[in-house]
């Protein structure tokens, strides 16, 4: 997902190949936050929490990059600061 954000914003992407890349992380973060709103989800509830409200924001900015031209890099910055922490947790 966040590969596919990068090649994009390096290839300067429009219509189609933009819309596919930024819907397809927009739907990932649906995911992790529907994950995070169960309560069979093991994480704390802080961490949840925090996760859905990255992903409210991940679908506000989203809609800004395919409506109104926003640059992609806070997108590609949140994925990699979540996968680095990520990363250090494991």
């Amino acid at each position: 997902m966040t590969g596919a954000l990068i090649e994009a914003s390096r290839t300067g992407a429009k219509g189609k190949p933009l819309l596919e890349a930024v819907d397809w992380n927009r739907r990932l973060w649906g995911t992790l936050a529907g994950d995070c709103m169960s309560e069979a989800n093991t994480l704390s509830k802080e961490l949840r929490a925090q996760i859905v409200s990255l992903s409210i924001w991940v679908g506000k900015y989203s809609s800004d990059v395919m409506h109104k031209n926003a640059p992609l890099d806070p997108l590609i910055d949140v994925n990699r600061n979540v996968m680095q922490g990520l990363q250090q947790a494991a």
